[in-house]
């Protein structure tokens, strides 16, 4: 007697913020996840607008959840209410290509598979940024319900359970996420997210020192431009890595604000000290991405450099 496995369904939540999110990038979403999902969960962050409307049209189910600053609550609660074995977590501003949708479809047929890794291309300022620690930037975005939590922190990876699936790096099976369009809409989620960042900080146990006022922004920068190689993307490279560094420093900032803006005394020799400490991570790093192009005497002159001044 021949057994019929029993067609997978699949659940995709879709979480927008009115007044924040763009609608023609909403309508791209969920266009391309349209014949893919057997049921479109949305879930509003705040109160109904405009969004509501165009998620209608989708015949997706509609729930509305209290404003939050930061997506991760929200996600929980729509997987709480989706209906099928398989979830897929998309944000307002991304959506599926058709060789991705078809490597998902064959990925539910492993039984032993619980969650997807999954590529993500970022646009950002009209640019793929395809290093600057920007790419792969894989997500847990594909699993099975019950095997994927997100804690209410932001920006932390989700918990799983279970064997997971790494997608190939190619862009093809990438989510492609149509992020910052210009720099007012960085500015404007910078605010919203280091709010959140600096409440973590402090949640945490964190007493704001003014030295790190150097030290992370400056780590954030070298970890990007350098160490990312975000100098392989031109302009959009430094651009963003100065902006991620910026970032952080607004995440301290934002905790000595939390603490009473309260007067601390910052030593001259001090902050000499640290900016030095800075800027010889910085050279550090500037010779080493010399090294990989130097003719073999300039990578003679510049390693005895960075011994005798640098360690």
């Amino acid at each position: 007697m021949l057994k019929f496995r029993a067609v997978v369904k699949i659940s995709a939540i879709v979480t927008a913020t009115p007044g924040y999110d763009d609608i023609a990038k909403l309508e791209k979403c969920l266009e391309s996840i349209r014949y893919f999902a057997d049921e479109i969960i949305f879930v509003i962050n705040g109160e109904s607008g405009e969004l509501e409307k165009v998620a209608g049209r989708f015949k997706a189910i509609i729930y509305n959840h209290k404003f939050l600053n930061y997506v991760e609550p929200l996600r929980n609660f729509g997987i709480a209410k989706a209906s099928h074995e398989w979830v897929l977590i998309l944000d307002p501003d991304e959506l599926l290509g058709s060789a991705l949708i078809k490597k998902l479809r064959s990925v539910i047929k492993d039984s032993t598979l619980n969650y997807c890794l999954i590529p993500r291309k970022n646009m950002v300022f009209d640019s793929w940024l395809k290093h600057s620690r920007w790419w792969p930037d894989f997500n847990v975005r594909f699993f099975r319900k019950g095997k994927v939590t997100w804690s209410d922190e932001i920006h932390i990876p989700p918990a799983t359970v279970g064997k997971g699936y790494e997608f190939p790096v190619k862009e093809e099976f990438a989510i492609s996420h149509n992020h910052y369009n210009s720099v007012e809409e960085y500015l404007e989620r910078l605010n919203r997210y280091t709010s959140v960042q600096a409440e973590g900080r402090i949640s945490e146990g964190y007493k704001f020192k003014w030295q790190d006022l150097l030290r992370f922004p400056a780590s954030e920068f070298l970890s990007r431009y350098f160490a990312g190689f975000g100098y392989k993307d031109g302009l959009h490279g430094l651009v963003l890595s100065v902006l991620q560094g910026f970032s952080e420093f607004v995440v301290y900032v934002k905790v000595w604000q939390k603490e009473g803006f309260k007067h601390i005394d910052v030593d001259p020799a001090e902050f000499i000290k640290q900016s030095k400490n800075q800027i010889k991570e910085y050279n550090w790093w500037c010779i080493q991405t010399l090294l990989k192009s130097a003719s073999v005497p300039k990578k003679i002159l510049l390693k005895t450099y960075r011994k005798l001044f640098l360690r």
